[in-house]
């Protein structure tokens, strides 16, 4: 029983981490004119992703809170951050949080590849002996 929850809550965890950060960021992105508004609701769904991660919480704690102060320091400014001083600096760790993000979905699909399925169990006809049982199930 608890290898099916731990089972299921992987899935869940690397389903929600592969859909937010390869499916519905790359959308907000290529649906939201502003680059400011898209990076500020990926923002919030990195954070809520953040909660359920590992690997993130570097990101999240580590990193996070100078690309806010650079956002906070362009905006200050009078400018997108893109077209700021900052902006180097911002994309520098903006890509060193995009390849933990990566290591993070590739550790989770690894962890979901390798948990163990339902085997099948061989029957065993009684008028065999227990050596050819060890024999049968061994194969």
């Amino acid at each position: 029983m608890e290898h099916r929850l731990f089972r299921l809550i992987s899935m869940l965890w690397v389903g929600s981490l592969l859909s937010l950060g390869f499916v519905a960021a790359p959308v907000i992105f290529s649906t939201l004119n502003n680059t400011t508004d898209a990076g500020t609701v990926a923002a919030q769904l990195f954070c809520i992703e953040t909660i359920i991660g590992a690997l993130i919480l570097i990101g999240y704690f580590g990193l996070q809170p100078f690309m806010n102060s650079l956002r906070v320091a362009a905006q200050e400014a009078g400018t997108d951050l893109a077209n700021s001083p900052y902006a180097q600096q911002f994309g520098i760790l903006h890509g060193m949080s995009s390849a933990i993000y990566v290591i993070e979905s590739l550790f989770g699909i690894a962890l979901v590849w390798r948990l163990p399925g339902a085997v099948p169990t061989k029957i065993v006809p009684k008028s065999k002996s227990a050596k050819m049982a060890a024999k049968r199930a061994r194969s």
